[in-house]
C-alpha cells in the first residue's frame, strides 16, 4: 500500500488551479496589498484575477508583498497530520522569501508535538512554475508507490538541475523591486534591451546576457533549452507569462516544433508578477545545469 502523506505548496507554484487540483496538493496563498488593500494569491483567482492585477499594475501606487507566517504552516500542516498523513511542503525559494523559513519553523514544532509524523520541508530554490514544475515532478513520483522519503530525496536531487530563464518586457518593475539601477533601466528602455535573467543555485535572480528586442530575447529562452536540456523530447516542459500568452504561445510553439514534447502555460501569479512585471517570459525544464 502507498505511503499516506500529502505535498503541500504555495501559491507561489503558478500552477494552473486545474493541474493543482488533479495532483491533490494542497497550496497555501501568499498574500499581496495593491493601494493598501490586501489579496490572497489564490490559484483560482477568487480574491483578484490575473488578468485584472496586470491590467491595474500600471496605475497602482504601492504593492508589497507578504510571506506565510507560521501559524498558517501549522494550522494547514497538522490539519493534515490530524487525518493520518504526513507532510511534505516543497516551498518557494529561501533567496526570494522568508516563506521558506516559516515552514522550517512550523514543521520543528510539529514534529515535536507528533514525533510519529515524518513533517519534511524541502527548499526548492525555486520560483513561480519553476517551483510548480518541481511540485509536478514529485506527484509523479508519488504516484508511482514511492514514499515520503523517495519523493523528498528525488526532489533534493533534480532541484539544482530545474532551468529557470526568463526574460522581461519591461525594465521599471525590476527597477521598482530594486533589482536593477534606475540608469540601468532608463538606458535598456531607450536601447530596447530585454535582460536574459535566470535563478541561480542560491534561489536567487541573476542578469545572464541582454538581448535587443523581444522577439531576440525569446530566441534567446529557446536556445539556453538547446544548449543544456536534458532528452527534452521525454519532458513536460513549464512556461509561465506576464499576461503576455501570445509570446508564451510563441516560444511553446517553437518547443514543440523541435521536440514534440508537451508545453504547459500559465500566468506568473500576482506576488511574483509584482516585481517582475506585465511582459514576463519564463521558461522551466530540466537541464545539466540550471
Amino acid at each position: 500500500m502507498a505511503e499516506n502523506f500529502t505535498i503541500i505548496t504555495d501559491s507561489s507554484c503558478d500552477l494552473p488551479a486545474k493541474i493543482a487540483e488533479q495532483l491533490h496538493i494542497r497550496v497555501i496563498p501568499l498574500t499581496l496589498t495593491i493601494d493598501g488593500k490586501q489579496y490572497h494569491n489564490f490559484l483560482d483567482e477568487r480574491e483578484i484575477t490575473f488578468e485584472e492585477f496586470y491590467t491595474r499594475l500600471p496605475e497602482i501606487k504601492s504593492v508589497s508583498t507578504s510571506a506565510i507566517n507560521i501559524d498558517e504552516f501549522t494550522t494547514v500542516m497538522e490539519s493534515e497530520i490530524l487525518t493520518g498523513r504526513d507532510v511534505l511542503y516543497l516551498g518557494f525559494s529561501s533567496g526570494l522569501s522568508a516563506t521558506y523559513s516559516a515552514a522550517v519553523q512550523a514543521a520543528k514544532e510539529l514534529s515535536e508535538k507528533y514525533p510519529n509524523h515524518k513533517i519534511y520541508t524541502v527548499d526548492t530554490l525555486a520560483a513561480s512554475m519553476g517551483q510548480g514544475l518541481l511540485v509536478y515532478l514529485a506527484v509523479m513520483e508519488k504516484n508511482k508507490g514511492k514514499t515520503i522519503d523517495q519523493v523528498r530525496d528525488y526532489v533534493e536531487s533534480i532541484k539544482l538541475s530545474l532551468a529557470h530563464w526568463f526574460t522581461v518586457a519591461d525594465l521599471q518593475q525590476l527597477k521598482k523591486g530594486g533589482r536593477i539601477s534606475a540608469t540601468t533601466a532608463l538606458l535598456g528602455t531607450m536601447l530596447n534591451i530585454k535582460p536574459v535573467l535566470h535563478v541561480d543555485n542560491e534561489g536567487h535572480l541573476i542578469s545572464m546576457q541582454k538581448a535587443r528586442g523581444r522577439a531576440a530575447s525569446i530566441k534567446a529562452l529557446f536556445e539556453q533549452m538547446e544548449s543544456s536540456a536534458v532528452k527534452p523530447e521525454e519532458q513536460v516542459i513549464f512556461i509561465s507569462h506576464g499576461h503576455c500568452a501570445d509570446d508564451a504561445k510563441k516560444l511553446a510553439d517553437m518547443i514543440t516544433a523541435k521536440w514534440g514534447c508537451r508545453c504547459v502555460t500559465s500566468y506568473v501569479g500576482p506576488v511574483i508578477g509584482a516585481h517582475s512585471g506585465p511582459g514576463t517570459l519564463a521558461l522551466f525544464f530540466l537541464a545539466t545545469q540550471r
